[in-house]
Parts: C-alpha cells; sequence; structure tokens
C-alpha cells in the first residue's frame, strides 16, 4: 500500500496491455509574425510576436460596432456616445480601468467621458482597443489625436503604430511643429528625433507655417531652443564650415589691405622709425609704432625707391607697391592735399582705365570697406606729396 509499481514490458499485469498507448500529437505551432517597419529586427522564435487570425480580428469588430451588451457609454465633447464593453476596456488600458472604477451610472451601466478629441477619433481609438484594427485613411486624419489619446490612456501598441504612421509617411511640413511639440508632451524621443531633423532641413519652409507661428506664441522659448539648434547645425555643418573658413580668410585679407592704407599714410605724413617725408626730422626715442604693417611696408618702400626695375611688371615687389599705391587713391577722399606720392596721379588714369578693370577695383574697395564697417569714403588727408628715405 502506497506502494508505486511501474508498468514495463517485462512484468505485465493482468488486464493492462503489455503494449504502450500511442502519445497524442503535439500541437500545432502558431504561425509567427514579425513586427514590420523598421523597428523590426531579428529575432528567436520565443520571442517573437504571434498575431491573431483575421475571423477573431472580426468577430471583435462586430462585437464593438454591434455594441452586444455593452454596459459602458462614452460621451464626447461634441455630444457623441460610444458604446463598449467595461471589460475589454479595462483590460486594453489601466487609465480607463481606473476611470471605470469611479465611474457612475444606473444599473449594471457606467458612463465616462473623452474630452478634447472629436467623436470620430474616439470611435476609432476605442475599436482599435477591441481588435487592434485601424484603416489608413482614418490613420492620416486622425494621427495626431490618436496619439495623444494613445499616451494619455497608456496604450502603447497604438502609440507605436502612431510613431510608425507618421515617420513613415504621415509627417510633413505642416505638421511637424505640431508633432515635435506633441512628441515631447508624449515622451515619444524617437519621433521627437524625427521631426526636429525635419525641421532642421526645412528650417526655411517651416518657420512660414501656421504650426510654427502658433508655437511662437504659445511656447515662446520652445522657438528660441529650436533656433539655437538651426545655427548650431549650420555651424556643424561640414559645407558651411568650409565657407566660413573661406570667408574668414578672405575678411583677414581685406583687413591686411586696410591696415596698409593706413601706415602707407601713417608713413607719408608722419613719418615712421627712419622712413618718412624729407621734411621729418627723426629721432632715436621714438615712440613704437602702432600699425602693425608698417613694418613690412617700410621694407616694401626701401625697396621700391631703390629698384631699377620699377615699373609695373617688371618686379614682383614693385608691382604689389603699384597696386597699393592705386588702391589708396580710390579710398583717398581728397587727393589733392594728399602727401602719399602720385595719388592724384592714379585719380586720373582711373578714367582711362577699361570698365572691367574699373569694376574689379570697386568690388575690392567694397569690401575693405565692409570689412571695416566703415559708412563712407576713408579720408587719407595730408599736407605734401614729397617723401624720402
Amino acid at each position: 500500500m502506497g506502494k508505486m509499481e511501474m508498468i514495463t514490458n517485462t512484468s505485465p499485469r493482468k488486464g493492462v496491455n503489455n503494449v504502450h498507448p500511442t502519445p497524442p500529437p503535439l500541437p500545432a505551432k502558431a504561425p509567427e509574425y514579425g513586427r514590420k517597419g523598421i523597428f523590426m529586427s531579428k529575432r528567436s522564435a520565443a520571442t517573437r510576436y504571434s498575431s491573431a487570425s483575421s475571423t477573431a480580428r472580426d468577430l471583435w469588430d462586430s462585437l464593438f460596432d454591434g455594441g452586444y451588451r455593452a454596459d459602458v457609454t462614452i460621451k464626447t465633447d461634441d455630444g457623441g456616445i460610444i458604446y463598449a464593453h467595461a471589460n475589454v476596456l479595462g483590460m486594453a488600458s489601466p487609465v480607463l480601468r481606473g476611470m471605470l472604477k469611479r465611474a457612475k451610472g444606473f444599473g449594471k451601466k457606467r458612463s465616462i467621458s473623452i474630452h478634447g478629441v472629436h467623436q470620430d477619433a474616439v470611435r476609432v481609438f476605442i475599436r482599435f482597443l477591441y481588435s487592434s484594427r485601424y484603416k489608413y485613411e482614418e490613420m492620416k486624419e486622425f494621427v495626431v489625436p490618436l496619439l495623444v489619446l494613445s499616451h494619455a490612456y497608456a496604450v502603447s501598441s497604438l502609440k507605436r503604430v502612431c510613431e510608425q504612421q507618421l515617420e513613415h509617411g504621415l509627417l510633413n511640413l505642416e505638421n511637424v511643429v505640431d508633432i515635435f511639440q506633441l512628441s515631447l508632451l508624449c515622451n515619444a524621443p524617437r519621433l521627437t528625433l524625427i521631426s526636429h531633423r525635419m525641421i532642421l532641413s526645412n528650417f526655411k519652409a517651416v518657420s512660414a507655417t501656421e504650426g510654427w507661428k502658433s508655437m511662437r506664441n504659445s511656447h515662446p522659448g520652445l522657438e528660441k531652443e529650436l533656433l539655437e539648434s538651426v545655427i548650431e547645425e549650420e555651424n556643424c555643418n561640414p559645407q558651411n564650415q568650409k565657407e566660413k573658413i573661406r570667408k574668414s580668410k578672405e575678411r583677414k585679407i581685406y583687413l591686411e589691405l586696410f591696415e596698409a592704407m593706413e601706415a602707407l599714410v601713417h608713413i607719408c605724413r608722419d613719418g615712421c622709425r627712419t622712413i618718412g617725408p624729407h621734411d621729418k626730422d627723426f629721432n632715436q626715442n621714438q615712440t613704437p609704432c602702432k600699425y602693425r604693417a608698417c613694418k613690412g611696408l617700410e621694407l616694401l618702400v626701401r625697396h621700391f625707391a631703390g629698384c631699377k626695375l620699377r615699373v609695373p611688371g617688371g618686379c614682383i615687389h614693385c608691382k604689389r607697391m603699384w597696386q597699393l599705391l592705386e588702391l589708396h587713391s580710390r579710398l583717398c577722399a581728397d587727393s589733392t592735399s594728399c602727401r602719399v606720392p602720385l595719388c592724384s596721379n592714379f585719380k586720373e588714369k582711373v578714367k582711362k582705365q577699361s570698365k572691367k578693370d574699373e569694376i574689379k577695383w570697386k568690388i575690392l574697395v567694397k569690401k575693405i570697406l565692409r570689412t571695416k564697417r566703415i559708412g563712407g569714403s576713408v579720408s587719407f588727408i595730408a599736407s605734401s606729396t614729397s617723401m624720402s628715405s
């Protein structure tokens, strides 16, 4: 008694077949479906998701459409009433479950309200709780309120669908600002990233939309952050970086030319160190020169004064000096009293230049003046035109 006996082929008992019964077949393996879209990854069979049959989904749709033994009425802002079942709502959404516990009603029926969303959008939302189904046309029309409802009532499956649909076509330049704000409120980081990138890539078009204007009035702080990110994006763009470097080098050249013009007038008018006008007396205790270009320009002037090939084009250094003198004459306000040599001569030469050369010089002068942010002509006025070394 109490002793377990094993039945084997070698020890048959009366009334028991010594042939083992055929075991029942294993249950059929349910078909496996991976989630589609860019979120799909290679998963093992144990972690994939099985899908309910179409018949079962049709049954749930019929239950919602027919309202058979519905015990909940859902009221919307526009006066609509949607009938549903408390068990389905409570199982699909913990938020609705809590609302139903607090809901009041007559007999077994209870009533809850969903505010701030159109009745049709609420109906699409409730239908999804039953069968996880939606029509593309409905999703296209109500994707924004459905995203809000899925977050507010903690329906993660619908929220994921809304994010995927927006990422794969429903996000556009007209709604991207609204979606960006909603993604922040609804804790949808991937959607935030995607909408933010679209704003940065199409900032000019997006900033002209009604969504941007509305955000400017309601959330000026968010607009400021977006503008800062646009500036940061432009600075980080390699193409913009190259353009920025090019402009910086160009500005440096124009600044050096302007400083050379100032130093040239300083040398011809006041004298510097050991070089200046013939009527200037130099002493050994001169104060240091404040013009950075003077040292290099002094060497250039000394070379120009003693070079045997001083004609333009004959010597590269002299050619540079000729160009500086001509540039000065174009910047000089009064060549009649200017002490820089050949200033008035170049003024006369300008009248005989070709139109092409004239345009080049005008562009150069304009850029130099813009670099120094000078409103009018530079006045390099002196009292004599002679210089000695």
